[in-house]
């Protein structure tokens, strides 16, 4: 099977499917006779760009944006993310922390990645908690300032 294929069934599945794990995902290929390791399928949502997003109940699935992954973001949909999922925004140095719930700092992170933010060097995420190194030019305080206006803190 080839990665484009793969891929192409994936994307479908997940619009099909209300997806919440790798492994389920796994299976639901294994069920059209398409086999992958949990370590391609990684690879692959992240080379799709699927972000984890609460359904209505509070529980997560994969969804693959509107927008392709090498394509800037639109401003209204960081400010939805930003919104939804930012809880708090804290600031040293270069460095600004932002808040989310358990299991949403990537949702934030991959929205900024994809945001083309010029101030913007990087995101780091982890579970609750995600770091945005920000430009020495502009500074932690003033790209917090920027992002608490969009998460509208």
């Amino acid at each position: 099977m080839s990665k484009a294929r793969r891929q192409h069934r994936i994307a479908s599945l997940l619009e099909d499917n209300a997806v919440t794990n790798q492994g389920q995902l796994v299976e639901l290929l294994e069920q059209e006779d398409l086999h992958a390791t949990q370590a391609t399928v990684s690879r692959d949502l992240d080379e799709l760009g699927a972000i984890k997003v609460r359904v209505p109940g509070g529980e997560t699935v994969y969804a693959i944006p509107e927008h392709p992954v090498d394509r800037i973001a639109p401003e209204e949909h960081l400010r939805r993310v930003m919104g939804d999922w930012v809880a708090d925004v804290a600031s040293s140095a270069n460095i600004v922390v932002l808040r989310t719930p358990p299991g949403s700092a990537h949702v934030v992170a991959s929205a900024l990645d994809r945001a083309g933010i010029e101030e913007i060097l990087g995101t780091v995420a982890g579970d609750d908690t995600l770091m945005v190194v920000a430009m020495e030019s502009i500074g932690g305080k003033a790209l917090a300032a920027q992002l608490r206006e969009l998460a509208g803190l």
